[in-house]
């Protein structure tokens, strides 16, 4: 019956959602506040009959109802809770209702949070919005009906890809889903301004929280899969440059540049028309990874669905929203006049560059994701673009990036002096340059992009340290530095953490890339393996069964100068539910790195093959992650950044 009453409620939703994209704009045409003031009430309504149908849905799952046919083909009665849980979303169907409801919940969240805004322009925002959940819930509704009944019932479901029944799973696709579907509130606003005709810098102040919001949720999106491709696949490896996976770092490039561009609208009443188009051509790539994973064009881990009708349907709402959008861009943007006017040198320009960069990085990847599909679709055979093109894209292009966020933060806005920030940041060259040649003299000659990356990553840790002196007058006038860092805003501080986090990112892939030491051997009982300085001694392997699993568990004692230092217990596990085997490696981590154990399978003799590595500063790619995310949220608990102008003290009558 709950089944019954998701779907109802689905329907209830699209009804709702109708009406918001249709009577808002009836009632600004014709001035009527009531009609305008009836976008909030449906967003919030849109909003709890998703979350209803949600719940449903998850009610299905916890309780192993197999007459409705998504949870008979994705789950089983021997997971984990966790994982039947997680299971909702580990789908097609289900993580298409988890991207709506995630997007009434935006919808909701405007509506509630955007009080400030004129009316006008709220309703403008929320029936844009909910326009696009008109065409998820169709896509649900027409094609991917989470409710369908089977019968008769099976007694038992099919099971849960075992890749994904994994914690790290279980968490990274609703947070990445936070932050695809938080850059549509950004979309919206675009859109809106566009109809309106009008991007001022107080539109700027609005849309900024919530282009942040979206960036940060990405930001851990990606971490948590980089994590989960590390320690769950067991090739010692974070990233792979997998088409579905820079499917979610383009949306993250365009977010970033997003949000340097709307500093520059705020602050100087310029890049209007750019400021627009990166919140349009943002949430372009979130549809653009849908698309990837349910069209059936691609074949991953990463993928939901193999079904060429629901790629049709994709690919004509993309061309809707996409072509739509731009469309309204080439006709309203030539109107939008920039206002304010700065130097070559100044705060303003560093920005523009760091917009440049970010901009045609994510183009590279795109061009590098999209093109062997193209050559495939036109038959001219199956083509790999692979990870040498996008690092060589990435050193090329993020390097001056680096460099321009040591130095930007110290230029002046509207004319700074490039002299004076040189001066400055001079102890950051000095650092940078001394660490890459003592790598390179260490190497005797070799290793020279290690000690380039070495020396960007040191440069701007550095200059972010330099900066906050600067600001704080540290070396001029001391006995006033701990007044001065206490003033400091806390969108500053979020500022100088999240190009730290992006430099402390860029030293674990440097160190880890260049130092990690990796064997793969045959082994018996007793014997031993030298990685990285460590010695592991396999002690054998032992059966072991699991809540849906069973495993075959190697043992491994690792010590360095004959003290024990870790015991790793990897495993070989056998899934039943569907079969399927994979390997769950064990990591222990150290402060110089990370021990690394992988146990595959027997090879006669009493022998295993095994791989083993030492992983340095590995860590530090979700380190850097998460102080990247932190500096998002010191920049978002800044009440000057939130929706809608500072209040102050409300004066006195």
């Amino acid at each position: 019956m709950l089944a019954e009453v998701g779907h109802f409620a689905l329907v209830l939703a699209l009804v709702l959602a109708l009406v918001g994209a249709t009577v808002p704009h009836v009632g600004i045409h014709k001035g009527h506040t009531r009609l305008m003031a009836m976008a909030d009430r449906v967003a919030v309504g849109m909003f709890l009959m998703v979350a209803i149908a949600f719940a449903a849905l998850t009610h299905a799952f916890v309780t192993s109802d197999f007459s409705v046919l998504v949870v008979a083909a994705n789950s089983h009665t021997a997971k984990p809770m966790l994982y039947k849980i997680s299971g909702v979303w580990g789908n097609h169907e289900g993580s298409l209702m988890l991207w709506v409801l995630i997007l009434s919940l935006f919808a909701a969240a405007v509506s509630m949070a955007g009080r400030k805004l004129p009316l006008r322009f709220r309703a403008r925002v929320l029936s844009v919005q909910c326009l696009l959940a008109v065409g998820f819930l169709l896509f649900i509704l027409l094609t991917s009906n989470p409710f369908l009944r089977l019968d008769p019932a099976p007694i038992e479901g099919n099971g849960l890809n075992p890749l994904l029944q994994d914690p790290g799973l279980a968490f990274h696709p609703p947070m990445l889903y936070l932050g695809y579907v938080g850059l549509s509130v950004s979309f919206s606003f675009a859109v809106a301004a566009l109809i309106e005709g009008e991007v001022s810098p107080l539109w700027a102040r609005w849309v900024r929280p919530w282009t942040l919001m979206a960036w940060i949720f990405l930001t851990g999106g990606l971490a948590l899969g980089s994590w989960w491709a590390y320690y769950e696949l067991g090739w010692g490896g974070w990233w792979f440059w997998d088409p579905v996976e820079n499917a979610a770092f383009m949306p993250w490039l365009a977010a970033a540049a997003l949000l340097h561009s709307a500093i520059v609208v705020e602050k100087r009443d310029a890049l209007k028309s750019w400021t627009i188009l990166l919140a349009i051509v943002a949430f372009s790539f979130s549809l653009l990874g849908t698309f990837l994973v349910r069209s059936g064009v691609l074949t991953s881990v990463h993928a939901f669905a193999v079904d060429p009708a629901r790629g049709v349907f994709i690919l004509g709402f993309l061309a809707f929203v996409i072509g739509g959008s731009m469309t309204l861009y080439a006709w309203r943007a030539p109107k939008l006049v920039p206002g304010g006017l700065f130097g070559m040198v100044s705060r303003e320009s560093a920005l523009i560059l760091n917009n440049i960069l970010l901009s045609c990085f994510a183009a590279v990847v795109l061009v590098g994701t999209l093109y062997p599909l193209v050559m495939e679709a036109f038959g001219a055979g199956q083509i790999s673009v692979g990870a040498p093109f996008f690092e060589y894209g990435a050193t090329v292009l993020m390097s001056p990036l680096i460099v321009a966020l040591g130095m930007g933060p110290l230029l002046a806005w509207k004319r700074g002096r490039i002299g004076r920030a040189a001066q400055v940041v001079l102890p950051a060259l000095i650092v940078a340059l001394v660490a890459g040649l003592y790598v390179v003299w260490q190497s005797a000659g070799g290793l020279v992009m290690t000690a380039f990356g070495l020396g960007l990553a040191l440069w701007l840790i550095a200059s972010v340290l330099l900066e906050i002196a600067e600001r704080t007058q540290l070396f001029k006038n001391p006995e006033r530095f701990w007044s001065r860092l206490k003033a400091i805003p806390r969108a500053s501080w979020g500022m100088s953490m999240a190009h730290a986090g992006l430099a402390v990112i860029l030293l674990g892939i440097t160190i880890s890339e260049a130092w990690s030491r990796e064997e793969l051997q045959l082994v018996a009982p007793g014997d031993r393996v030298a990685v990285g300085g460590y010695d592991f001694l396999f002690e054998g392997v032992a059966p072991v069964a699991g809540p849906n699993f069973t495993a075959v568990r190697g043992f491994f004692t690792v010590s360095k100068g004959g003290r024990e230092v870790a015991r790793l217990m990897p495993e070989d596990r056998v899934y039943a539910d569907p079969v399927m085997n994979t390997t769950e490696a064990s990591i222990h981590p150290l402060p110089g790195g990370d021990l690394y154990a992988v146990i595959g399978e027997a090879a006669g003799k009493g022998r295993w093959s095994v791989r083993l590595y030492f992983k340095p500063f590995i860590s530090g790619l979700w380190a850097g992650s998460l102080m990247m995310m932190i500096g998002g949220l010191l920049s978002l608990s800044d009440r000057r950044r939130r929706v809608g102008a500072p209040m102050g003290k409300r004066k006195e009558a």
